[in-house]
């Protein structure tokens, strides 16, 4: 890639390469930013085969895929090279197109790939024969040398769980566990989730520990509500009874003093 940058002027080599780099970092995790530099480093140099190919790697983890294989067969076109075939074939399943993912697997282009392309053309026509419902003819598609080698290859934990799935989705339950198995046995850097298979063929259910001892943590500090509501009414009535009191004394009062001076006003006029 660096030598076709060169190819530019270096001020916008440098910005193209900043955001392949980008690309590069995000695209597992943030796919659609990821793509958004692609079409930044697109615009800027799109006669750069790197720039293509990054571009339609982009568009594909963001599941465009009719956007991936155009910018695939313009990174081919530029290159000449056939590292491409496998996943162009994928863009054309994710199109709604097994039939021309399974043709393309038997073009010669695929007697041109290395050992992990080829691997990759089976997953890829595996997949396609499940996507028409053709399960055993997927069973037998991902039958190979690399599925039954026991040597470790960095496609070995994706050729065995796909096997796993496959022979899963056949009802052929006791050999999925198997290969499921042998996937995790191979998977040193997490790319399956072969363990969760297992525990589920297991009948094995996890529980989030954190989960449970936050939930217990927000009950604890809840409040008695009934508790609190209680004392509310209770100062309530008791404020309202003390208030009611007082009124009822300045009442009182109030009559006492009226009587005295209607008393002192008829004596007055008795004494006339």
């Amino acid at each position: 890639m660096r030598q076709e940058l060169m190819s530019l002027p270096k001020g916008l080599a440098e910005e193209v390469s900043r955001n392949l780099v980008m690309v590069a970092q995000l695209i597992d995790e943030e796919p659609e930013k990821a793509y958004e530099y692609s079409r930044i480093a697109l615009r800027l140099a799109s006669r750069v085969a790197a720039v293509r190919e990054a571009a339609g790697f982009a568009a594909y983890a963001t599941q465009k895929y009719s956007e991936a294989l155009a910018e695939f067969r313009a990174a081919r076109r530029m290159t000449g090279s056939v590292e491409l075939w496998p996943v162009m074939a994928d863009c054309e399943r994710g199109l709604g197109r097994p039939e021309r993912a399974l043709a393309m697997a038997g073009e010669p282009e695929v007697q041109k790939l290395d050992k992990a392309g080829q691997v990759e053309m089976r997953l890829v026509a595996a997949g396609a024969r499940r996507d028409l419902g053709q399960l055993d003819a997927a069973i037998v598609t991902l039958q190979s040398p690399e599925l039954a080698s026991n040597a470790n290859h960095p496609w070995t934990a994706r050729l065995r769980y796909a096997y796993a799935d496959a022979l899963l989705a056949a009802g052929r339950e006791r050999e999925a566990r198997e290969w499921f198995a042998k996937a995790l046995e191979s998977d040193k850097d997490g790319s399956t989730d072969a363990s969760d298979r297992l525990a589920e063929l297991d009948g094995v259910e996890f529980v989030d520990a954190f989960e449970d001892e936050d939930d217990e943590d927000v009950a604890d500090e809840a409040p008695e509500i009934e508790d609190v509501e209680d004392d509310v009414f209770e100062d309530e009535d008791i404020d309202g009874s003390d208030d009611a009191d007082d009124d009822e004394d300045d009442f009182a009062d109030r009559e006492d003093r009226e009587g005295r001076e209607d008393r002192e006003e008829r004596a007055g006029r008795d004494d006339a």
